[in-house]
């Protein structure tokens, strides 16, 4: 098995405020310290099929660079589909994706793999409005996994998992491999330094969720060896190429 990030966007930055400021308020913060953002997706190869985490935003997304803006993630590098080809991956092995909740820089190209599985939590596909015969409302019915307690196996060693707060339907995937845990998680936090702050962003659909769910990763992430594959920060996939384990105090 295998996870490649899929890149779209890098050297960009986030505030403070935004990334640490949804409990405590914005104010709480400082304004002039700043933190690394980029945008990328994750697929996981495994010898049968080719498995994608969200996909990206869709070829006509600009985010002009703004001058005390809270979040701006990169010059882009690459659209989705070149990116997923430059990453050595067939659109066309594509069987399924996982999406982690409903937001526009996570389903961007859904359109483009209109013969695979897409998988959603059932409240992220609602808000959605989407129809069709590969839409998936993910039941959960594997029950807990570790400290979550909804689960859906997809593939062996692949789990979406039900971890809401930062939108009502928001998902995790968690991979088994070769003795590490990977959680590719889309917004749970903005950054690694959130994370280890235990610090929730600003944007949310339900705060007592999302410290619920901060929790839940937290706890996770300290008893078993992971390797945390953020999607708006450059951590993400330099912590995927050198296999870095997350430590939290």
């Amino acid at each position: 098995m295998t996870i490649k990030a899929i890149k779209m966007f890098d050297a960009g930055f986030m505030s403070q405020p935004f990334a640490f400021g949804g409990e405590e308020g914005k104010e709480a913060f400082d304004n002039q310290i700043f933190y690394r953002s980029s945008l990328q997706n994750y697929a996981i190869e495994t010898d049968d099929e080719v498995i994608l985490v969200d996909t990206g935003v869709d070829d006509t997304f600009t985010q002009p660079r703004k001058t005390g803006a809270p979040l701006f993630m990169g010059e882009r590098t690459s659209t989705y589909m070149d990116a997923l080809k430059g990453a050595g991956i067939d659109p066309e092995r594509v069987t399924k994706i996982l999406i982690t909740h409903k937001h526009p820089d996570h389903t961007g190209e859904i359109a483009k793999f209109p013969n695979a599985k897409i998988y959603f939590a059932p409240e992220e596909a609602d808000a959605m409005k989407l129809t069709g015969a590969n839409i998936v409302r993910c039941p959960f019915s594997d029950g807990p996994f570790f400290e979550f307690e909804r689960s859906q196996t997809i593939a062996p060693g692949i789990h979406y998992v039900f971890a809401p707060g930062h939108t009502r339907g928001n998902c995790i995937v968690i991979v088994e491999s070769e003795g590490l845990f990977y959680i590719i998680h889309g917004d749970v936090t903005y950054c690694d330094a959130a994370l280890k702050a235990n610090k929730i962003s600003t944007i949310f659909e339900d705060k007592t969720a999302a410290r619920d769910t901060l929790d839940r990763v937290r706890a996770f992430i300290k008893a078993r060896p992971t390797v945390y594959l953020s999607t708006h920060c450059p951590e993400g996939y330099e912590s995927l190429e050198l296999k870095r384990v997350m430590k939290l105090a």
